[in-house]
């Protein structure tokens, strides 16, 4: 007899060669109860044959059959899977001891200890050494490799039958003996992966006859488990036979093993799945968001490029209205949509480089790029509408000036020369004595010099035509025509002054001299009414300034004119004293006047009248300058009001967007900390919102004053609110990154303490503070990181972080890095495993597979998009789920 224990001590080490070294000891009291002999013969019997079958063969009498040890090589062939030396023909009992070795060699080369069983006992026929050395076999290779939470063998088969029936009533598996008697358990693990198969509720705990025959019968027939013991011997024995159960029960975890395979399977598949779902669905929500977000800019930048000029101020106030509603209550909605558009775009980025997934990229025009392409033209249109509006404002307020000016200038003009060709025209000279004549020629002079005087008017009128035109006022028409009926006047008014006076020349000789105090008052009467007309339109004449410099030269010019009134005075007195002279002489003399002065209509009261006129005049243009004034002054405090909130806007902008920097860098804590410290400094920015609505309510009343510029600080309300905007997308786009490192830490498993090396390690060497590095200092990040880097595998890293070629490497780009060669992920490989499983090795699967392994909405997503299977060995219906799961992974299109 040969002792395997030394054996086995010698070829075996650690914890192979001490697997269950409980049961290795065979119990030969045990064997010694007929009942439990019968039982273990007839389990081993069938599970001996529930192997050889798949050799062709069985066995009748587990002590007869196996003496040859032919069978018993046969058997551990075929469990083993591995081929044992050639086997001795012979029929003398040495060639079947040697075959019996052969065997027990093979048995204890993988570690099993056969204690006491020798080949000769075999050979014999020992029923007890035989079956021993098959609960050996069965030991070895059925229940060791059985392995749940870390326990093994026994007690692992144990834990499993204990799991799998927990949920049922009347069921307690404690052991492999009296805990199965009534059949309940046997039943139980059945329901449980096969509830199609069995009634549990149906089955009454006190017939255990009918349950074991039951659990027997359905293992056998849907199971392909063969019957290895009948109900009754269960029943009959007062604590059935451990070893029997244990090898009948491991016959059920192996049938059960493959399905729970496939759910490890279907499981793998809906992650992925469910993973690849996500994603297109956030990929659709980035393409509806970007055309609507895109079509809305497309449709605004014609209203904000449309250049129809309006006819007055009111009319271009509107549009400024408009243009200010437009800023202040549709455009915030857009900008907010811009930054979630980002932050989206960011985040699926992420997701897809975290689940192996290639890249998204958007359809044609609708990249992030695109949308930022189409926003920087919607505010170039922005900025040029605006200057428009203003520039136009001012135009039309030119234009109105300059308007009112021509007509109010053409209407003097008119009135003047109302009955002027009459009074040229006329024969009066014809029937005048000599002084008359002489009286009309003197007369005709001053009209002369009249009509000189009047002469700057009809220029002036002509250049405020010629300039109206220029600026394109809408009713040049009118002013045109109304130009040219006075330029035509002119004209014929100097060809009827030069005949008239040709025709006085020729009788002027006939003709007494004119009393000459008459024509000295008439000479110095005429330019001094004219200066005093001139002064009334000046007195009168309509002003428009924008700042304080501009009014304080029209006060000055004013003041300047003020001083002239004393010596105008004087010379208004001494054209009276004239005709007071015209008086005197008349009454010391007896001569009776005929009327007014021949050489002239203008008469002493005139002057008187106009004087008075003027006079009232003055303190009514000191009052509207020092009216404009005070406006000038107030529009100078509202420019420095907005001045001073605008500087401190500013430079709360620039030290938040630097501040953001040195944060973004600069961060410790928990990721979840930083996040939260982000969040809480977004609201302390969000916060700051009332400053920014104050300088906006003052940049309205800047806009209503019509101020146009403001030298008292260099920012405009255009620079803070891209400054405001771009504070505000910063902090979110800081904190979309920090959420983004979270979903790589979850997803990749890596701990805090690697984010923190990590970030270091980056910092260490991102030497400009920048949060990103050149390629020349990520090559040093890598080497002090432990990698020993050639040029092929650096380029090769480059276009994993870098892919766009930009020459800069982002601490995300790092993170995705690290953590894509420091953790697993699932692959195409593995997810074209997952399939076979479900389709039980086969290289297709058909929708019905498809639909029992999966969750139905996965299995019609999976069935809507696998392709046709066309192998040679396909079937109708076959669906090539090789070819899907490649596509799920962008090795190929689906």
């Amino acid at each position: 007899m040969v002792d395997y224990h030394a054996a086995n001590n010698q070829s075996s080490a650690g914890g192979v060669q001490t697997y269950m070294e409980q049961e290795n000891d065979w119990d030969r009291d045990l064997l010694l109860d007929p009942a439990w002999e019968k039982q273990q013969r007839k389990t081993f019997t069938a599970w001996c044959n529930s192997h050889l079958r798949k050799a062709g063969t069985q066995i009748e009498n587990i002590e007869e059959d196996f003496r040859d040890g032919l069978k018993l090589m046969l058997l551990l062939e075929v469990i083993s899977g591995e081929r044992l030396p050639k086997p001795e023909r012979g029929k003398m009992r040495v060639h079947k001891i040697n075959n019996v070795n052969k065997a027990l060699d093979f048995i204890a080369s993988k570690g099993v200890k056969l204690v006491s069983i020798g080949a000769e006992e075999i050979v014999d026929g020992n029923t007890k050494m035989t079956l021993g050395m098959i609960w050996t076999i069965i030991l070895r290779f059925a229940i060791q490799d059985i392995s749940v939470e870390e326990t093994s063998a026994k007690e692992g088969l144990l834990l499993w039958c204990q799991r799998k029936t927990a949920p049922y009533k009347n069921v307690n598996v404690q052991n492999f003996h009296i805990s199965w008697k009534d059949g309940l358990a046997f039943n139980a693990l059945i329901h449980r992966h096969r509830p199609d198969l069995i009634n549990y509720d149906g089955l009454r705990k006190d017939d255990p006859v009918t349950n074991l025959n039951n659990a027997f019968e359905v293992a056998e027939k849907y199971l392909d488990i063969p019957k290895m013991l009948d109900a009754e011997d269960i029943v009959g024995t007062l604590r059935p036979d451990e070893k029997a159960i244990m090898t009948y029960v491991s016959c059920f975890y192996h049938a059960f093993s493959g399905a729970q395979k496939a759910e490890t399977a279907a499981n793998r598949i809906c992650k992925v799945l469910a993973v690849n779902q996500e994603n297109e669905q956030m990929m659709e929500d980035y393409e509806k968001l970007a055309s609507d977000l895109l079509e809305w800019i497309r449709r605004t930048i014609p209203w904000l490029e449309n250049r129809t000029q309006e006819k007055t101020v009111n009319d271009m106030q509107a549009k400024q209205e408009d243009f200010r509603d437009y800023r202040c209550v549709h455009k915030p909605p857009k900008v907010q949509e811009k930054c979630q558009l980002e932050i989206s775009f960011n985040t699926l980025q992420t997701k897809l480089r975290l689940s192996n997934r290639p890249a998204f990229m958007p359809s044609e025009g609708r990249m992030v790029s695109d949308i930022n392409g189409a926003w920087h033209t919607l505010e170039g249109a922005e900025k040029g509408y605006e200057e428009w509006i203003l520039s136009e404002i001012r135009r039309l307020e030119r234009l109105e000036h300059l308007a009112e000016k021509f007509h109010q200038k053409a209407a003097i003009h008119e009135s003047w020369t109302d009955g002027k060709e009459a009074m040229l025209t006329q024969k009066d000279y014809e029937t005048s004595t000599l002084s008359e004549v002489k009286a009309l020629l003197r007369k005709h002079e001053a009209f002369e010099s009249d009509l000189a005087a009047h002469q700057d008017r009809v220029e002036q009128i002509a250049a405020i035509a010629q300039e109206l035109n220029e600026l394109d006022y809408y009713d040049s028409a009118s002013v045109n025509a109304r130009c040219q009926k006075i330029c035509d006047q002119w004209d014929v008014l100097g060809a009827f002054t030069q005949s008239r006076k040709e025709s006085l020349e020729r009788t002027e000789k006939q003709l007494e001299s004119i009393d000459e105090l008459y024509l000295e008052y008439a000479k110095r009467a005429a330019p001094f009414n004219n200066w005093m007309e001139g002064a009334m339109e000046d007195l009168q004449d309509m002003f428009i300034v924008h700042n304080i410099d501009e009014i304080q030269g029209l006060i000055a010019a004013h003041e300047q004119f003020k001083s002239t009134l004393a010596e105008a005075n004087k010379e208004r007195e001494a054209i009276q004293a004239i005709q007071a002279e015209v008086q005197k002489i008349a009454q010391s003399n007896g001569i009776k006047l005929s009327g007014a002065n021949p050489y002239t209509t203008i008469t002493p009261e005139s002057i008187d009248n106009k004087w008075e006129k003027a006079m009232d005049m003055v303190p009514q243009r000191d009052t509207a300058l020092q009216g404009e004034l005070n406006k000038q002054n107030s529009n100078d405090t509202l420019r420095a009001k907005f001045a001073t909130q605008a500087n401190t806007v500013g430079a709360y902008i620039q030290a938040k967007m630097e501040e953001i920097g040195r944060i973004s860098i600069e961060m410790n804590g928990t990721l979840e900390d930083q996040l939260t410290s982000l969040k809480e400094y977004q609201q302390n920015i969000v916060s700051y919102t009332p400053e920014i609505n104050t300088l906006e309510g003052y940049h309205q009343l800047i806009q209503e004053a019509l101020i146009f510029d403001n030298q008292y600080t260099p920012y405009t309300m255009e620079h803070l609110r891209v400054g405001w905007e771009q504070l505000l997308t910063t902090i979110a786009r800081t904190i979309n990154e920090v959420e983004n490192q979270i979903l790589t830490r979850d997803a990749k498993g890596i701990s805090q303490e690697q984010l923190y090396e990590y970030r270091a390690s980056f910092n260490h060497f991102d030497k400009k503070r920048s949060g990103q590095m050149v390629s020349d200092d990520f090559r040093a990040l890598l080497i002090s990181t432990g990698n020993s880097l050639g040029d092929s595998e650096f380029a090769r890293i480059m276009g994993i972080v870098d892919p766009n070629g930009s020459g800069a490497v982002t601490f995300q780009a790092f993170i995705d890095f690290m953590s894509r060669e420091t953790t697993d992920t699932d692959t195409a490989d593995q997810v074209i495993a997952s399939f076979k499983i479900l389709a039980a090795d086969k290289n297709f699967i058909t929708a019905d597979e498809l639909r029992r392994e999966l969750p139905p909405d996965q299995a019609e997503y999976c069935i809507a998009r696998m392709a046709p299977y066309t192998g040679p060995d396909a079937i109708t219906g076959a669906l090539d789920y090789m070819s899907f799961s490649t596509a799920l992974y962008g090795e190929s299109d689906l």
